[in-house]
């Protein structure tokens, strides 16, 4: 294990520890520089940031942040959110042609609720889709830690019956996700592909960011030779060139797949994609639960440390 392997350990055990998130979470500067990367808490805030994004020729989807949600009441308040996310961005003309769509968790839906939690979670998932679709864009649905892929995948499909243009997510690091890349290639499948960011043991997922890496390209692959539609999630220059030149093989046109980045990094990399005629979809995250995101953003790539601290360098 390399030293930015060991890095990305360390940064997903902080993610998961309250004391120093509460500490994080009060230090002012913190919230300065948190700003870059996640626009604000309430919904004005994200719908600015997206419309400043569209005026550029990027698109975006848009996370409510919250996830492991265990009550009932939170997890209504979390479709509510998102319920009132679309109906602001249709407002302002943002969901046509899917310029802004949304992204979901469904444990922060009821997911992890006991009894009926998967139930609760696909029905408050239908719901947003509902809205999503009448207002002309779509939902992707978030993939989480290892032991929820089945039961996303699941509710994946049950909702793909009425909404096909729902998006899915796979994990370059488990191993299954090779598997789940051809299930998942059909005509019209929307499947962003990313790296990963939850700690998973070795028994399911590759350790090394090499083997990692390895296995993203194997995937992609497998996407760009496909029928559906590759959402390629990545910073990596070497994996971005690579996701160009196995559309260009397979004969892709540009509004055949899409480049997707994080609110906040790389933007006039973001930019540079999007002029030279690809499509560029920007993750943005909003809300007051912005810990565990940024923090699993660090670990996914280590080298986003450096944005961080040097919003910290730069804040004024």
């Amino acid at each position: 294990m390399d030293a930015s392997d060991l890095l990305r350990n360390s940064l997903l055990q902080l993610s998961k520890q309250e004391n120093i998130r509460d500490f994080v979470e009060r230090t002012p500067v913190s919230r300065s520089v948190v700003k870059r990367f996640v626009p604000g808490a309430r919904h004005s805030d994200v719908v600015t940031a997206a419309g400043e994004i569209a005026a550029t020729g990027r698109l975006s989807t848009i996370d409510y942040l919250g996830e492991d949600t265990t009550d009932l009441a939170q997890a209504k308040q979390t479709r509510d959110a998102y319920v009132q996310l679309i109906t602001a961005l249709r407002d302002k003309g943002l969901t046509e042609g899917g310029t802004a769509e949304v992204s979901l968790k469904l444990s922060a839906l009821g997911q992890a609720l006991p009894g009926d939690g998967n139930k609760i979670a696909l029905e408050h998932a239908r719901d947003i889709c509902t809205l999503a679709d009448l207002a002309g864009t779509t939902v992707t649905l978030d993939m989480e830690d290892h032991t929820t892929t089945d039961q996303t995948l699941a509710a994946l499909g049950e909702l793909r019956a009425d909404f096909p243009t729902v998006g899915a997510v796979l994990q370059s690091y488990l191993h299954r996700t090779e598997g789940d890349c051809r299930d998942l290639a059909g005509t019209g499948s929307r499947v962003r592909l990313c790296k990963g960011a939850y700690q998973e043991p070795e028994s399911v997922a590759f350790q090394s960011r090499s083997e990692v890496d390895r296995s993203y390209v194997r995937c992609l692959k497998i996407l760009m030779a496909g029928d559906g539609y590759p959402m390629v999630a990545t910073h990596d220059p070497r994996l971005i060139e690579i996701a160009g030149a196995l559309a260009a093989q397979a004969g892709r046109a540009a509004t055949s797949f899409e480049y997707q980045m994080l609110y906040g990094i790389r933007p006039e990399e973001q930019k540079r994609i999007s002029d030279r005629g690809d499509q560029l979809r920007v993750y943005i995250p909003y809300g007051e639960d912005w810990y565990g995101y940024l923090m699993r953003r660090m670990a996914e790539k280590p080298a986003n440390v450096m944005f961080f601290l040097r919003g910290l360098a730069t804040r004024g």
